[in-house]
């Protein structure tokens, strides 16, 4: 029988005519409400798509026409013949036709179609699913099976390997025969001698009976090998001289060292507008200052005439630096830009772009072809000079970046900056090597010694002494009650410090002491309040001074060489303060 008619009898029981389409009157068809019976068609459109099946009797949906469910008014509470699964109707075989076309139930919530209903005696049958249900719904991360295999690697390693490392423990007659073998191969011939009795010589004074605040001292071996009349013999007086041994208390404090008083030698006038920044050529014949009119003038250092003058700045020009090895003059101001002026042209070759705000100081590496910048960006930025590529950029400080200094040694650069503290830069790693933060105001400038292996820095609570590579501290000059601008140093030792309201102080390095004190007077037709010092710089040799100041002229000092030597009145604080 075709599929055609086992689905238009499928409903119809024994001894139904087979001619007649199933009707109100067909056994095992009742009609329903609001349901039409179609010739030649017993299963609805409804169940073929899907949809919920109206009740036979009261009309009330059904959650879906399950195969082989019982149906109220269908055969009164009998199962229908021939819809189970497998069973067969008298006259017919199994109808495997009808679980094509019967209706596929989809569970709330889930997208996989079902065809089991329990409650129904029928044996469950698994659908096959379509091909896309097999693919998987989340894929497996990948680093899951190397986070395994690492895993279970390190368990093996910690549990058989965890000490292939350690050396094998050696026997104790191998060491006590190894430490023989040395004494007589090394130390056969020093082994029996005495050991030698060191006297400290501090002091030597005439023999006699010791007066109030002498002690004698003799210096004892605590070793018991050593006899006592040996002991006696080399702590015994020395009768030629005449001479016992003081004991040292403490050690000397150093005295200063004198040097001569600087006087002013020169005003030049010039500029339009506060000097900011001042810098020496190597040759020592001419000097470069920049300024708030927008201008770098180049001047004589021994005449102070005007040589040159370049333009290119739009704002205040903030630092310039001279290079040793190239001819050319790098300068940085508060429009962001940092310029490189080829001097035997005259004119701007390279831009060096990336600051975010005002650049305040720059400096030249001296071994290497780098140039340091900084500003109010809190950063320091490392320049490749050829390139003009940003090789690093030093971040860490909070707040204004005002210095920063280089030299061929490590700290290869250091900065100081608005937040307190100096930052000793590891150029290689591009971090932090090292954060000083003993100062409790702002620092506004740094000075790297000429010879010694050590720096200072300036804020407007004290003057510090740094000693590199680790930035360990040294001692702290008090005094100058002012806000630091800026420090400058020589060869000789000479500490100068410039203040905010003009004044001078001058430093002893070695010692702190501040041998002079000068404070700068205004050219005629400024204001009291423009004695402020900005920037300040030794020449080459260390015998000339330079200064910018806020009344927009350069003054130049020297030594007066006409000075006599004066004893120093010093009286140091024999308890200095370590901060």
């Amino acid at each position: 029988m075709s599929d055609l008619k086992r689905n238009r009898f499928a409903g119809m029981g024994p001894g139904t005519p087979s001619n007649l389409p199933p009707g109100p009157n067909t056994p095992g068809h009742t009609n329903t409400p609001g349901h039409a019976t179609t010739p030649g068609r017993t299963t609805p459109a409804y169940q073929m798509r899907g949809m919920p099946t109206p009740d036979r009797q009261s009309g009330a949906t059904t959650p879906g026409r399950t195969p082989g469910s019982t149906t109220p008014g269908r055969m009164s509470g009998s199962t229908t013949p021939g819809r189970m699964t497998g069973s067969t109707t008298p006259g017919r075989g199994p109808l495997r036709s009808n679980i094509k076309q019967r209706s596929v139930l989809r569970t709330p919530g889930s997208g996989t179609p079902s065809h089991d209903t329990p409650g129904r005696g029928t044996p469950k049958r698994t659908p096959k699913r379509p091909a896309e249900s097999l693919v998987f719904k989340e894929e497996v991360q990948r680093h899951t099976v190397h986070t395994l295999v690492f895993r279970s690697l390190k368990r093996t390693h910690d549990m058989f390997l965890y000490d292939q490392w350690a050396p094998l423990p050696t026997p104790v007659e191998v060491k006590d025969a190894r430490k023989n073998y040395k004494k007589q191969s090394e130390y056969a011939r020093v082994k029996d001698m005495d050991a030698p009795v060191i006297v400290r010589k501090e002091k030597s004074v005439p023999l006699g009976p010791p007066t109030s605040g002498q002690e004698l001292v003799a210096v004892q071996n605590n070793n018991p090998n050593i006899p006592s009349d040996k002991q006696n013999n080399a702590l015994a007086l020395n009768q030629n001289t005449k001479t016992i041994t003081l004991a040292s208390r403490r050690a000397p404090l150093p005295k200063p060292q004198w040097h001569p008083p600087w006087k002013l030698m020169r005003v030049i006038s010039g500029h339009l507008g506060w000097v900011r920044c001042v810098d020496v050529d190597h040759t020592n014949d001419w000097f470069v200052t920049g300024s708030a009119d927008r201008t770098i003038k180049i001047w004589d250092l021994g005449s102070g005439t005007l040589k040159l003058s370049l333009t290119g700045h739009i704002s205040t020009v903030r630092g310039v630096a001279v290079s040793d090895r190239h001819p050319y003059l790098f300068s940085c101001g508060e429009d962001k830009q940092v310029k490189c002026w080829d001097l035997e042209q005259n004119k701007v070759i390279r831009h060096y772009h990336g600051h975010l705000s005002a650049v305040y100081a720059l400096s030249i590496h001296p071994t290497l072809d780098v140039l340091c910048s900084v500003g109010r960006d809190a950063s320091c930025r490392v320049w490749d000079m050829r390139t003009k590529a940003c090789i690093h950029t030093l971040t860490g400080h909070t707040n204004t970046v005002s210095d920063v200094k280089t030299q061929a040694t490590e700290p290869q650069i250091i900065t100081a900056s608005h937040d307190c503290t100096v930052r000793l830069w590891d150029i290689v790693a591009g971090k932090t090597r090292a954060t000083l933060t003993n100062h409790k105001k702002s620092i506004r400038s740094l000075v790297m010694h000429p010879t010694q292996y050590s720096f200072g820095s300036a804020g407007a609570d004290n003057i510090k002494q740094w000693k590199c590579p680790d930035g360990e501290f040294i001692q702290n000059l008090s005094g100058h009650n002012a806000i630091l601008n800026t420090l400058a140093m020589n060869q000789d030792g000479v500490l100068v410090s410039g203040g905010d309201n003009g004044t001078m102080h001058f430093w002893d390095w070695k010692t702190g002491y501040n041998f002079q004190r000068f404070q700068s007077q205004v050219q005629p037709g400024s204001l009291d309040s423009e004695a402020g010092l900005f920037a300040m710089c030794f020449d080459h040799s260390g015998s000339r001074l330079i200064t910018c100041e806020a009344d927009k002229t350069i003054k130049i000092y020297k030594e007066d060489e006409n000075a006599l030597e004066e004893p120093i009145n010093w009286k140091p604080d024999l308890l200095r303060k370590r901060y």
